[in-house]
């Protein structure tokens, strides 16, 4: 186990041990300003699913009410008549054959890829290269879609995507710790209430059972929803 630094030990010396509210746990993320850069903020929920089961499984995405701080580098599979609107949506590169060839020779510099339903027979030859990565896209996180140019502008200005975990946990970046407290707040209520409207109908019990905060850098605050 690494060791921790000092800094990071004071900070965790000054969190208390039980979970707080959404707007005290915000402030206590910000009050981490031990590093020199602008640590990006997580929400962590741990569900109550069996991720073993294919009907249980929670995956998808959403735009946060005010972005997360950062653009994403997105690419756009679809015909060539479509590849102009890509390209003004924002996508790095677009395109299909030649796109899927420069991916295959081992090309992996991107963070989204978006595809036309047109076009998914050529990028599934991709599944073993994208798969692995967490960029292959898929009707159930909205990277598959008929309307490419919008589907770009949304990624590229930062909508996000989740998925489960094999503990039946979902992580998704919720914005930066020099965002204003209220945007933050606002963006993780956002997604926790997202993640509670699809929940699945074959999960029983208690859904949401615990929610943690962290930034890059520091310490994990768990919050009471």
């Amino acid at each position: 186990m690494r060791s921790r630094s000092k800094r990071y030990q004071k900070e965790v010396e000054g969190l208390g041990k039980e979970a707080v509210g959404l707007g005290a746990a915000v402030d206590r993320i910000k009050s981490f300003t031990g590093v020199k850069f602008d640590q990006t903020v997580e929400c962590v929920l741990q569900l109550g699913i069996d991720p073993k089961q294919a009907d249980q499984l929670v995956r998808g995405s959403l735009s946060l009410p005010h972005g997360v701080g950062k653009q994403k580098k997105v690419i756009a599979f679809c015909a060539d008549d479509e590849v102009e609107a890509a390209t003004q949506a924002g996508a790095i590169e677009a395109g299909s054959d030649e796109l899927v060839k420069k991916i295959t020779d081992g090309w992996a510099d991107f963070d989204v890829a978006i595809a036309s339903p047109k076009v998914m027979g050529k990028v599934g030859r991709l599944g073993r290269i994208l798969g692995p990565q967490g960029k292959m896209p898929s009707p159930k996180n909205g990277t598959v879609t008929s309307d490419v140019p919008t589907a770009v502008a949304e990624f590229t200005a930062g909508k996000i995507e989740y998925r489960n975990d094999a503990g039946g946990n979902v992580h998704a970046v919720v914005g930066k710790q020099i965002f204003e407290k209220q945007k933050l707040v606002e963006n993780i209520e956002a997604f926790v209430s997202h993640i509670k409207k699809v929940k699945p109908t074959a999960a029983k019990g208690t859904y949401i059972k615990k929610a943690c905060l962290s930034a890059t850098m520091s310490p994990v605050v768990e919050v009471s929803l």
